[in-house]
């Protein structure tokens, strides 16, 4: 009787909490008078309160407060945000018995905290960076090593450069190397170097290479040119640098130990699903994993994180089981947690403790933590706690696709768990087959369900950062993860185990026979029409909204989920008439993308190849870089080149003084890399010293109007740099500013970038 009760019980748990997240039916709510709307709200807020679900806002409200710093200009003071989060925090203190005011109290001081995480955090890595090109001899130790398709990249701690006070001398420098041979983490090493400032991002609102280079404490790229020396160093090396040394040596050995093993495409993949190193990975082997949306199991982040740690929980909670006496005795499920922990640090530390591979360790131990506690594991509380932790330690990375995707994707799959653990009612005994093949059933639907919420749930991000979406993604996911989630990576692990014992080999070669049935997968996934769609990059309203949206629907535990249709609908009605940039132009003036009266960009000077392929990225443009139909829209010759857009409004590049007389005279827009003339009377005039100060630039052209969108702004007060809008009436003259330093983009150095 009393089984039965509880029974009983538990079903009405569950059909009270359904019917708190579903609606009333939508013709009553069309009826709804404002008496009942107010009554459904507090309804809801109640059902909130008493689940406790106020708490995860907690996290969102830090990163606006992060959101709002990065929007800041100049170099925001720490007593400002500090002092608000004390008077906010007293007031939250003073309000304790009103809920509604404590809580609004406690969201304003999570935004100040924040706010205040951002500047501390500017502070704590701020570091000199390169303001100008120079070609000079340059020392230092190698503080990790990565091979790459015609050489080597090297991550150099810096002792001397050659020409550059010490106070202007970056500590980190990243540097490629033709050959490299014989070097090695640990060596100090001397070599002529030309090294130039992390490169800005190449269209307003693109990638932004100089921000995260910042927060890694990079402070120039480039490449060492000659003979690469090594040399007796004047001292011995910091013990950081010799642990990452040391760390990076043997991560390097067993690179090329698991890639000779498997050999092959499959040998760079495994290699890199277990030591995190993607050099030995060739380009077309990369397409083939993106074009079938898995190129995520190659970066080590959450996935690998969850599936190390479970192997290890799995393998220690199996063995402690074969003793009975020490399962009954001992908590067996809080060993393996330690266990699980233990695995994932070392795996976090071994597979170079990237930010990504560090935001997934932060989330995984906060999970096995919460076992240790006797909490649930997966909860959004506890995906809260974990954001918290992260942003906290690492404020910058609310604006990477990293964090976004990764917390998206397992927020939704959080809220979707209700609904994958129901069970159906049993009409009989099963047998072991029933009962196998309804465990199959289950594994494939909630591998599929669990792939489309995560797929939806990230897409946005993907649109605005890559500009891609692949639609048969679910197709590659469901076909490769299983062999990634029961092969790869446990036999990662045992490999790992197996390997200070030379017994390692057998594994590998079985790990590659997964890899290469993935990467036949991923081939086969790619080769559909249309795997891969490039669309236009998604404006920050429609992802504001869509943000929102996702926010809405996974956090609340009552009906208040349903009103995310209102975000998301509004964000999917953005995206769907984007606004595009009608010119792009190169930030030194060396090239530039202009539509033309037919719709599409037309493609002059000689601009940098990445930069082109990132300016039709933008545009939702699916050509190459050196499609020839770039040019065939623009009449050049020796001197420049003009472009006719919509209006009958030229555009003229020019490339020689002698262009200037006619193309100021019948053109509205002038680009040029050289110095205008001062009297130059075309509307608007973007010449050498207007991009210097300016950076990266993008137009859109109305009928009376040009909003100039720019990467820099005019005067530089922050370490990295934001975007800028302005209306420029087109009857207005050229809009100079105050020259800064010339960069130049490093080819070799952003034709490889990938986000964490």
């Amino acid at each position: 009787m009393l089984e039965h009760n509880r029974g009983e019980g538990r079903r009405i748990a569950r059909m009270s909490a359904r019917a708190a997240v579903l609606p009333r039916p939508w013709p009553v709510l069309v009826g709804w008078s404002p008496d009942e709307g107010r009554e459904w709200l507090v309804g809801c807020l109640r059902h909130e309160v008493e689940h406790r679900r106020l708490f995860p806002w907690i996290a969102v409200c830090f990163g606006l407060g992060i959101l709002l710093f990065f929007q800041a200009d100049g170099q925001p003071a720490l007593w400002a945000p500090v002092s608000a989060l004390a008077i906010c925090c007293g007031g939250a203190f003073t309000l304790r018995r009103n809920l509604a005011a404590m809580a609004a109290m406690i969201g304003l001081a999570a935004l100040f905290a924040g706010f205040a995480a951002g500047v501390v955090r500017a502070r704590s890595v701020a570091a000199p960076v390169l303001s100008r090109v120079i070609i000079a001899p340059v020392t230092g130790f190698i503080e990790a090593i990565e091979d790459r398709e015609g050489g080597k990249r090297l991550l150099l701690r810096v002792a001397d450069i050659q020409g550059v006070d010490s106070a202007a001398r970056p500590a980190l420098i990243r540097v490629s190397v033709r050959s490299g041979e014989g070097l090695s983490a640990g060596h100090f090493i001397g070599g002529t170097a030309r090294l130039l400032p992390p490169p800005q991002p190449a269209w307003p609102g693109g990638y932004d290479f100089a921000r995260d280079a910042y927060y890694k404490g990079i402070g120039a790229v480039g490449s060492l040119t000659g003979t690469v020396k090594r040399l007796d160093p004047p001292a011995g090396p910091p013990w950081s640098v010799w642990a990452a040394a040391r760390i990076d040596e043997a991560r390097n050995a067993l690179t090329h130990r698991i890639a000779a093993a498997i050999g092959g495409a499959a040998g760079g993949v495994g290699a890199a699903l277990v030591t995190g190193k993607r050099g030995l990975i060739g380009e077309p082997t990369n397409e083939v994993l993106r074009s079938a949306g898995i190129y995520h199991i190659v970066s080590i982040s959450g996935l690998h994180m969850v599936l190390a740690a479970g192997t290890f929980f799995w393998l220690a909670r199996a063995l402690l089981s074969l003793a009975p006496g020490f399962a009954l005795l001992w908590p067996v499920k809080k060993i393996a947690a330690v266990a699980a922990i233990v695995g994932a640090t070392t795996y976090c530390v071994f597979s170079g403790s990237d930010v990504a591979t560090v935001r997934s360790l932060i989330m995984t131990l906060v999970m096995f933590g919460a076992v240790l506690v006797d909490r649930p594991a997966l909860s959004i509380r506890n995906l809260s706690i974990a954001a918290l932790i992260v942003l906290a330690r690492e404020p910058e990375a609310l604006l990477g696709p990293s964090f976004q995707m990764s917390f998206g994707a397992v927020a939704a799959m959080m809220a979707l768990v209700p609904l994958l653990q129901r069970k159906t009612r049993e009409s009989g005994p099963a047998t072991l087959l029933d009962q196998g093949l309804a465990w199959i059933g289950r594994s494939i639907i909630g591998l599929v369900t669990t792939t489309l919420v995560a797929s939806l749930a990230t897409a946005p991000f993907a649109a605005y950062h890559f500009q891609t979406m692949n639609p048969y993604g679910l197709v590659g996911n469901a076909l490769a993860l299983p062999l990634v989630s029961l092969v790869v990576m446990p036999c990662a692990v045992l490999g790992v185990l197996a390997y200070p014992f030379g017994l390692d080999g057998p594994v590998w070669r079985v790990m590659g026979f997964a890899v290469t049935k993935v990467l036949e997968v991923s081939a086969w996934v790619g080769g559909f029409s249309g795997s891969t769609m490039i669309v236009p990059a998604l404006g920050l309203g429609a992802l504001g909204l869509m943000s929102a949206g996702l926010l809405v629907l996974t956090l609340p535990a009552s009906a208040l989920r349903w009103l995310a249709v209102l975000p998301v609908g509004a964000g999917m009605a953005i995206a769907a008439s984007p606004k595009r940039f009608d010119v792009y132009i190169d930030r030194d003036g060396s090239g530039a993308a202009i539509r033309s009266a037919g719709g599409r960009l037309a493609l002059v000077g000689r601009p940098f190849a990445f930069v082109v392929e990132q300016w039709l990225r933008a545009d939702g443009d699916g050509r190459n870089a050196d499609d020839e139909s770039l040019r065939r829209n623009a009449r050049c010759d020796k001197a420049g080149c003009v472009v006719e857009g919509g209006d009958n409004r030229n555009v003229a590049f020019v490339k020689e003084m002698a262009a200037f007389e006619e193309d100021c005279r019948r053109a509205a827009i002038v680009i040029t890399r050289l110095n205008a003339p001062s009297r130059c009377g075309a509307p608007l005039v973007l010449d050498r010293e207007a991009l210097v100060a300016r950076g990266a630039t993008a137009l859109r052209l109305a009928r009376e109007t040009i909003e100039m969108h720019s990467v820099r702004k005019g005067v530089e007060t922050r370490p990295w740099s934001g975007a800028v809008a302005e209306k420029a009436q087109t009857q207005n003259g050229p809009r100079h500013a105050r020259p800064v330093p010339e960069q130049d983009f490093p080819e070799e150095e952003i034709s490889s970038g990938e986000p964490d």
